[in-house]
């Protein structure tokens, strides 16, 4: 009995030992932070590594996670400026910076700021129509984190951001909204095609038009080339039958000259009432046309009133007579 009490001694200073130790070693794990009371007001913050405290002296109050903590905004019913209803949920980033201020200024910090959160997106939407409120998320992501942040500040807390989830409107209004989207984007499509029919309206008819335009230019420049050509033609034929006719006077002139003439000239007259006679079935002729020897004698008198401009100074050339046959 003697030798089994010192043992129990023993065992019980070693427990003590363990408790003091585990009472006054504290390891704190990275991004955390404890908040220790002594005597039940606060003495100090535990940081990350080993702490040392008194045994049932001081004691760990409040232990918080510093790192960024996501908080899950429940849905609410919101009202617009023009009395639409809303459901809207979303996130809220937090991160406790002060953790003295989120141990003692509220009692439970993170509730807090998600309650704010709330109020401020309800009445933040409350300024906004139902068309602005689905399109400024940002806007009111960034009213809201910055509403939050500036009351959590006595809370040891800082708002990050706040990110919109879900906007949802009534039933009915999706519908409307359906509908008004389908109706804009025909509105749209008749517009388009209309648009490109005018334009390719004007596109035909300026074609057309410049296809006119080039076109008339083109026999405009075809006539004038063909007057300018005809123009040469008849210039050249001029010249030509000038120089035949001053030619054939030079040779009247001459021994013999009027005598050819008259010959080549009532030969030619001759000629001609013989192509008429082939041109048609029908045909006028005088009445003494059987007498050849007047039709050349006609021929022959239509040159004699030429010949005293025509020939030299000196007697008459004689005129064959030409009789009956």
């Amino acid at each position: 009995m003697n030798a089994i009490l010192p043992l129990i001694v023993v065992i019980l200073l070693l427990m003590f030992a363990f408790a003091v130790l585990r009472n006054g070693l504290r390891i704190v794990p990275q991004q955390q932070a404890w908040v220790v009371e002594r005597l039940g007001r606060f003495h100090r913050v535990l940081g990350p590594g080993l702490n040392l405290l008194i045994p049932f002296t001081d004691r760990v109050a409040y232990r918080f996670d510093t790192r960024e903590v996501p908080t899950e905004v429940p849905p609410q019913v919101c009202i617009s400026l023009d009395n639409t209803t809303l459901t809207v949920d979303g996130f809220l980033y937090l991160q406790i910076t002060d953790p003295v201020k989120a141990a003692y200024g509220s009692s439970s910090p993170m509730n807090a700021a998600m309650q704010l959160a709330q109020t401020t997106m309800r009445s933040e939407i409350g300024k906004l129509h139902l068309d602005q409120a689905l399109s400024s998320r940002q806007l009111l992501n960034t009213a809201v984190a910055a509403s939050v942040d500036e009351a959590a500040v006595n809370w040891g807390i800082k708002v990050l951001r706040y990110e919109i989830k879900d906007i949802n409107p009534p039933p009915e209004i999706l519908r409307a909204m359906e509908l008004q989207i389908t109706a804009e984007r025909e509105k749209r499509a008749t517009i388009a095609r209309s648009e490109g029919l005018r334009q390719q309206q004007i596109n035909t008819s300026e074609g057309q038009r410049q296809q006119d335009i080039n076109v008339a230019d083109g026999r405009r420049q075809a006539e004038v080339l063909r007057a300018e050509g005809e123009a040469k033609a008849i210039e050249l034929v001029a010249t030509a039958t000038g120089a035949a006719i001053r030619t054939i006077g030079a040779a009247t002139v001459g021994d013999g000259g009027m005598a050819a003439m008259q010959m080549q000239l009532a030969k030619d007259f001759i000629g001609q009432w013989g192509a008429l006679a082939k041109a048609g079935t029908t045909l006028i002729v005088p009445a003494d046309l059987g007498n050849v020897g007047a039709v050349v004698g006609t021929a022959l008198r239509m040159v004699q009133p030429m010949a005293p401009t025509l020939a030299t100074p000196g007697p008459a050339a004689s005129v064959p007579a030409v009789g009956p046959s």
